[in-house]
């Protein structure tokens, strides 16, 4: 079972998405538990806030790699070369995987007592504005009539398995600003919470 929440489906045989399907579910019910403990005054609207920035693709990726989940992938030869194992969305779906191979075989205690070891340092970093960057720049700039921010990848450096990108931003009547990151989403955000930074001091 392992084996299977370990493998990707670009080996074209038994892979993890059936488990990372189930291990999402686990995931978003045990992470909400442990809000629900450690924040006993916070609002449902506070707390949905919380869940979404814990149970992300980037956070589940965090998780994987600190518990030698990217180590342990199997992956395709090609995936392999183009860098597959720091690819945050592979390493977020296998971490799910492991999450729903541990409920399947240990029960819902043998799932919460991982998530709640890779999970509870994290629960300190869930503060202030836990919006998605893009997403809040976005409602900031349609509010004042101002259209849809601008996104334009102005560099891409790096090989292949390894790219780095930065990203400009704008929107209508503001100084543009720019973000770097190993993926285009991750670019685009950090340029997002940059500009975002900047507007709302």
């Amino acid at each position: 079972m392992l084996a299977r929440a370990l493998t990707h489906s670009s080996t074209g045989g038994a892979d993890n998405e059936r488990l990372e399907f189930l291990g999402d579910r686990i995931l978003g019910f045990i992470i909400a538990e442990l809000l629900i403990e450690q924040f006993p005054h916070e609002k449902e609207g506070s707390l949905a806030l919380k869940l979404n920035a814990l149970v992300r693709m980037e956070t589940c990726a965090r998780v994987a790699e600190a518990a030698g989940v990217d180590a342990a992938l199997i992956l395709a030869p090609a995936e392999e070369r183009s860098g597959g194992r720091r690819k945050a969305a592979i390493l977020g779906d296998a971490c799910e995987a492991v999450i729903a191979a541990l409920y399947l075989d240990g029960g819902i205690e043998a799932a919460r007592k991982f998530i709640s070891k890779h999970w509870q340092p994290l629960m300190s970093e869930v503060t202030g504005d836990l919006r998605d960057p893009k997403n809040a720049l976005q409602e900031w700039a349609q509010g004042r009539k101002l259209g849809t921010p601008s996104y334009r990848v102005s560099r891409r450096e790096g090989p292949d398995h390894a790219p780095r990108f930065t990203v400009e931003v704008s929107v209508r009547g503001h100084e543009p600003a720019v973000g770097e990151g190993l993926s285009l989403r991750a670019a685009e955000q950090s340029a997002a919470r940059t500009l975002m930074q900047r507007l709302t001091p």
